[in-house]
């Protein structure tokens, strides 16, 4: 019978057992769930609740079942609903009375509302070091190919030329912001739900700061409601994940642009690419392919949990049992993805001879040469409207910007001198970009050092 039945003349029928149970999930916070009963037993002896000899007998127990199933010797019960109930069970059938007493002032609600923040904390925790290594990554890339000169781009269409070192440190800042999001979800999950009971505390003199000090947890919930039914720090999670691989989906797709024929700036390692079962010439970018579409099942996880949660009374209801997987798999996804990202960047073989040829075409160095005429004195939508005309002019004739001569660019105005033929060099037009952020050499030094200090600073570990 299970440990609630109590109450019950029968036994669940094994379907319904089946579907009630969520022990294959809850086997991932195993160990959070162990270190929370550690911390309550000695919490309970503390306070004179339980005797010194049976917390030490509790403890004792628990150490030898985490082993166990951290070593895979433990056996998990198939009639176990959950993973509280499988160490409880196993517990007490190893110690006897003392086990029995440990779930003393505590219900399920507020121990799986523990583990999950445990859990939360830790998977937040992993998924920042991820963060930090991929950006890593990134900035190196950005370095070594600091003056590589490319086609910057709107509507995937030739803009205006940049470095690719420029390029490569706007995904080092998408991610810094996600690092945010990711500390911000730790943050949240950083509270003590224990000791709020089944949902109104109990009538036991519980210390539940000091198990809030045990577990390492920087606050303790103030509203046991709340403190059971609260799953904010889980979206929390998996928006940040969300968000995280909708940035990872951005950087894989140009990655799989840029390694077609059509572009051909990067060739990827093989170790980041397959082939195909009937062409033999085929090199695929799948793992780029995989990690872009893995976005949506995160996105899923997401919806899932805010549909969940969107029309729950208080307090504990057991939809909040469909909480736990997608927090699990957003997290386990994002990591993985920012892994094969963070090899495909570091791997890649660059083309600069291909990205600076691209670079000169599509008329990138029309917006300085608007510029040139805006400086020679002219109001820069009259210089807009010559340069578009130019343009058209250069369309015409099949011809790009930097194939006109003096007296076609004086046709268009006299403002024109012999100078302008320096104003339509690519790496000219990147390098004069020298505004705080911009494209130019030095600007992206400068950005480099910047964003070199904040990953030092980030990665450094709290005292």
């Amino acid at each position: 019978m299970a440990l609630w039945g109590g109450r019950f003349e029968k036994g669940v029928d094994a379907f319904t057992q089946e579907f009630g149970a969520s022990l294959e999930v809850d086997k991932a916070m195993a160990s959070q769930d162990i270190a929370g009963s550690r911390a309550h037993a000695r919490m309970l002896a503390e306070q004179g609740i339980i005797s010194g000899e049976d917390q030490a007998a509790i403890d004792e127990g628990l150490q030898r079942i985490a082993q166990r199933i951290e070593d895979g010797s433990f056996i998990w019960d198939v009639n176990d609903e959950d993973v509280h109930m499988a160490v409880e069970g196993e517990l007490t059938r190893e110690i006897g009375t003392p086990g029995a007493r440990l779930h003393t002032g505590r219900s399920r609600n507020d121990q799986v509302a523990c583990d999950l923040r445990l859990l939360a904390k830790d998977l937040c925790n992993h998924l920042i070091q991820g963060n930090i290594a991929l950006r890593r990554v990134l900035l190196d890339a950005a370095e070594k190919n600091l003056d590589v000169v490319m086609p910057g781009y709107t509507h995937l269409q030739h803009a205006q030329p940049v470095l690719l070192g420029h390029h490569l440190l706007a995904y080092f800042w998408m991610f810094s912001r996600d690092f945010t999001r990711l500390v911000a979800a730790q943050t949240a999950a950083d509270a003590n739900p224990l000791g709020a009971a089944a949902l109104a505390g109990t009538t036991y003199p519980l210390d539940r700061k000091r198990t809030s000090k045990l577990l390492g947890f920087s606050r303790t919930i103030p509203n046991s409601m709340d403190a059971v039914s609260d799953r904010d720090y889980l979206l929390d999670l998996e928006y940040a994940c969300s968000v995280s691989m909708m940035h990872l989906s951005r950087l894989c797709e140009e990655i799989v642009l840029w390694s077609t024929t059509e572009f051909g700036f990067i060739t990827l390692s093989d170790s980041y690419a397959t082939g195909s079962s009937i062409m033999p010439q085929k090199k695929n970018p799948d793992f780029a392919e995989l990690t872009r579409g893995k976005t949506g099942r995160v996105y899923g996880d997401l919806i899932a949990l805010l549909t969940t949660m969107k029309s729950l009374p208080l307090a504990y209801n057991k939809d909040l049992q469909e909480c736990k997987e997608g927090p699990l798999d957003a997290a386990h996804t994002l990591s993985d993805c920012m892994e094969i990202a963070a090899g495909m960047i570091e791997t890649m073989t660059v083309h600069p001879d291909v990205m600076l040829a691209q670079a000169k075409t599509g008329f990138t160095a029309a917006t300085d040469v608007a510029d040139y005429l805006a400086k020679k004195g002219m109001p820069f939508r009259d210089a807009h409207r010559v340069v578009g005309e130019l343009v058209l002019y250069c369309e015409k004739h099949g011809k790009g910007l930097e194939d006109l001569t003096l007296e076609e660019f004086q046709a268009a105005s006299p403002l024109f001198e012999a100078d302008i033929v320096k104003d339509l060099d690519p790496a000219g037009i990147a390098n004069a970009r020298v505004t705080y952020g911009g494209t130019g050499h030095d600007a992206v030094v400068e950005q480099l050092a910047e964003a070199r200090a904040l990953l030092e600073k980030e990665s450094e570990k709290p005292e």
